[in-house]
Protein backbone atom coordinates (compact mmCIF):
# COMPACT_ATOMS: atom_id res chain seq x y z
CA UNK A 1 0.00 0.00 0.00
CA UNK A 2 1.42 3.07 -1.01
CA UNK A 3 0.78 6.08 0.77
CA UNK A 4 0.95 9.31 -1.60
CA UNK A 5 1.04 12.93 -1.26
CA UNK A 6 -2.37 13.99 -1.53
CA UNK A 7 -2.91 11.27 1.20
CA UNK A 8 -0.33 13.04 3.47
CA UNK A 9 -1.62 16.40 2.98
CA UNK A 10 -5.31 15.02 4.02
CA UNK A 11 -3.43 13.64 7.39
CA UNK A 12 -1.72 16.69 8.11
CA UNK A 13 -5.22 18.96 7.93
CA UNK A 14 -6.70 16.56 10.28
CA UNK A 15 -8.83 15.02 7.78
CA UNK A 16 -9.67 11.72 7.46
CA UNK A 17 -10.09 9.36 4.52
CA UNK A 18 -13.02 7.00 4.00
CA UNK A 19 -11.30 3.83 4.45
CA UNK A 20 -12.40 1.42 1.41
CA UNK A 21 -13.53 -2.62 0.96
CA UNK A 22 -9.85 -3.05 -0.47
CA UNK A 23 -7.79 -1.54 2.11
CA UNK A 24 -9.88 -2.88 4.87
CA UNK A 25 -9.18 -6.67 3.74
CA UNK A 26 -6.12 -5.51 2.58
CA UNK A 27 -4.83 -4.51 6.11
CA UNK A 28 -6.32 -7.78 7.99
CA UNK A 29 -4.70 -10.32 6.03
CA UNK A 30 -1.53 -8.55 5.98
CA UNK A 31 -2.48 -8.25 9.90
CA UNK A 32 -3.28 -12.20 10.05
CA UNK A 33 -0.51 -13.62 8.48
CA UNK A 34 2.07 -11.28 10.43
CA UNK A 35 0.38 -12.82 13.27
CA UNK A 36 0.27 -16.48 12.29
CA UNK A 37 4.27 -15.50 11.66
CA UNK A 38 4.45 -13.90 15.04
CA UNK A 39 2.76 -17.23 16.49
CA UNK A 40 5.20 -20.12 14.73
CA UNK A 41 7.82 -18.41 15.74
CA UNK A 42 7.19 -17.99 19.37
CA UNK A 43 6.71 -22.29 19.26
CA UNK A 44 9.55 -22.29 17.71
CA UNK A 45 11.69 -20.45 20.33
CA UNK A 46 9.84 -22.22 23.13
CA UNK A 47 10.84 -25.71 21.26
CA UNK A 48 14.62 -24.61 22.12
CA UNK A 49 13.91 -25.15 25.61
CA UNK A 50 13.15 -28.88 26.93
CA UNK A 51 10.32 -29.81 29.09
CA UNK A 52 11.66 -31.12 32.50
CA UNK A 53 9.79 -32.50 35.60
CA UNK A 54 10.71 -32.29 39.04
CA UNK A 55 9.85 -35.16 40.75
CA UNK A 56 10.66 -35.93 44.15
CA UNK A 57 13.38 -38.52 45.02
CA UNK A 58 12.94 -42.38 45.06
CA UNK A 59 15.34 -42.77 47.98
CA UNK A 60 13.40 -41.91 51.42
CA UNK A 61 15.43 -41.71 54.50
CA UNK A 62 13.36 -42.67 57.68
CA UNK A 63 15.03 -42.43 60.73
CA UNK A 64 16.93 -44.50 63.35
CA UNK A 65 15.41 -47.97 63.63
CA UNK A 66 14.84 -47.75 67.09
CA UNK A 67 12.19 -44.23 66.56
CA UNK A 68 9.44 -46.81 65.22
CA UNK A 69 7.66 -48.69 67.64
CA UNK A 70 6.74 -52.67 67.17
CA UNK A 71 3.94 -52.55 64.58
CA UNK A 72 3.08 -50.35 61.87
CA UNK A 73 3.94 -47.14 61.29
CA UNK A 74 2.08 -44.71 58.39
CA UNK A 75 4.27 -41.88 56.99
CA UNK A 76 1.91 -39.83 55.12
CA UNK A 77 4.01 -37.78 52.66
CA UNK A 78 6.06 -40.74 50.68
CA UNK A 79 2.73 -42.62 51.56
CA UNK A 80 4.18 -46.04 52.99
CA UNK A 81 3.56 -48.29 55.64
CA UNK A 82 6.57 -49.20 58.08
CA UNK A 83 6.11 -52.55 59.71
CA UNK A 84 8.36 -53.45 62.70
CA UNK A 85 8.64 -57.08 64.08
CA UNK A 86 11.27 -57.45 66.79
CA UNK A 87 13.89 -55.55 64.70
CA UNK A 88 13.37 -56.84 61.44
CA UNK A 89 11.23 -54.13 58.88
CA UNK A 90 9.30 -54.14 55.56
CA UNK A 91 7.95 -51.61 53.68
CA UNK A 92 4.35 -51.28 51.96
CA UNK A 93 3.32 -48.89 49.76
CA UNK A 94 -0.18 -47.07 50.81
CA UNK A 95 -1.28 -46.08 46.97
CA UNK A 96 -3.66 -48.07 45.79
CA UNK A 97 -2.78 -49.65 42.75
CA UNK A 98 -6.43 -49.09 41.23
CA UNK A 99 -5.94 -44.98 41.03
CA UNK A 100 -3.63 -43.94 43.01
CA UNK A 101 -5.73 -43.36 46.74
CA UNK A 102 -4.15 -43.40 49.65
CA UNK A 103 -5.13 -47.03 51.20
CA UNK A 104 -6.24 -47.21 55.47
CA UNK A 105 -4.51 -49.81 57.40
CA UNK A 106 -7.40 -52.36 58.88
CA UNK A 107 -6.76 -54.92 61.74
CA UNK A 108 -7.09 -57.72 58.92
CA UNK A 109 -5.74 -55.58 55.90
CA UNK A 110 -6.15 -52.73 54.37
CA UNK A 111 -8.93 -50.48 52.16
CA UNK A 112 -9.23 -48.28 49.52
CA UNK A 113 -11.51 -45.95 50.58
CA UNK A 114 -12.04 -44.43 47.13
CA UNK A 115 -13.29 -47.60 45.34
CA UNK A 116 -13.44 -50.19 47.93
CA UNK A 117 -10.49 -52.00 46.99
CA UNK A 118 -9.63 -54.86 49.85
CA UNK A 119 -6.23 -56.05 50.40
CA UNK A 120 -5.19 -58.58 52.70
CA UNK A 121 -2.24 -57.78 55.41
CA UNK A 122 0.53 -59.13 52.92
CA UNK A 123 -1.33 -56.51 50.09
CA UNK A 124 -2.27 -58.73 48.12
CA UNK A 125 -6.25 -57.85 46.40
CA UNK A 126 -9.21 -59.74 48.14
CA UNK A 127 -11.41 -57.79 46.01
CA UNK A 128 -12.49 -54.45 44.28
CA UNK A 129 -11.09 -53.33 41.25
CA UNK A 130 -7.39 -52.89 42.07
CA UNK A 131 -5.29 -54.98 38.98
CA UNK A 132 -2.47 -55.67 41.03
CA UNK A 133 -1.42 -56.22 44.89
CA UNK A 134 0.11 -53.30 46.93
CA UNK A 135 4.00 -52.96 46.28
CA UNK A 136 6.75 -53.58 48.66
CA UNK A 137 9.94 -51.60 48.49
CA UNK A 138 13.23 -52.20 49.13
CA UNK A 139 14.23 -51.00 52.69
CA UNK A 140 18.35 -51.03 53.61
CA UNK A 141 20.44 -49.81 56.70
CA UNK A 142 22.16 -46.66 55.46
CA UNK A 143 25.91 -46.46 56.89
CA UNK A 144 24.86 -43.58 59.16
CA UNK A 145 22.63 -46.26 61.13
CA UNK A 146 19.12 -44.73 59.37
CA UNK A 147 16.52 -46.70 57.47
CA UNK A 148 16.45 -45.93 53.61
CA UNK A 149 13.74 -46.60 51.35
CA UNK A 150 14.46 -47.36 47.71
CA UNK A 151 11.20 -46.46 45.99
CA UNK A 152 12.47 -47.59 42.44
CA UNK A 153 13.35 -50.86 43.95
CA UNK A 154 10.41 -53.09 44.25
CA UNK A 155 11.08 -56.41 46.26
CA UNK A 156 8.97 -59.88 46.65
CA UNK A 157 6.38 -59.99 49.20
CA UNK A 158 8.05 -61.29 52.85
CA UNK A 159 11.76 -59.35 51.83
CA UNK A 160 12.25 -57.84 55.13
CA UNK A 161 15.36 -56.22 56.71
CA UNK A 162 16.78 -57.71 59.72
CA UNK A 163 18.75 -54.25 61.78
Amino acid sequence: MRIGRKRIELLLEGKEEEVTRRTFFGTLGWSGLLLSMGVAGAAGFRFMFPNVLFEPSSIIKLGKPDSFPNGVTFLSEPRLFVFKNKGSFHVISAVCTHLGCTVKKLINGFNCPCHGSKFDVKGNVLSGPAPRPLEWFEVRLAPNGELVVYKAKQVEQGFSLEA
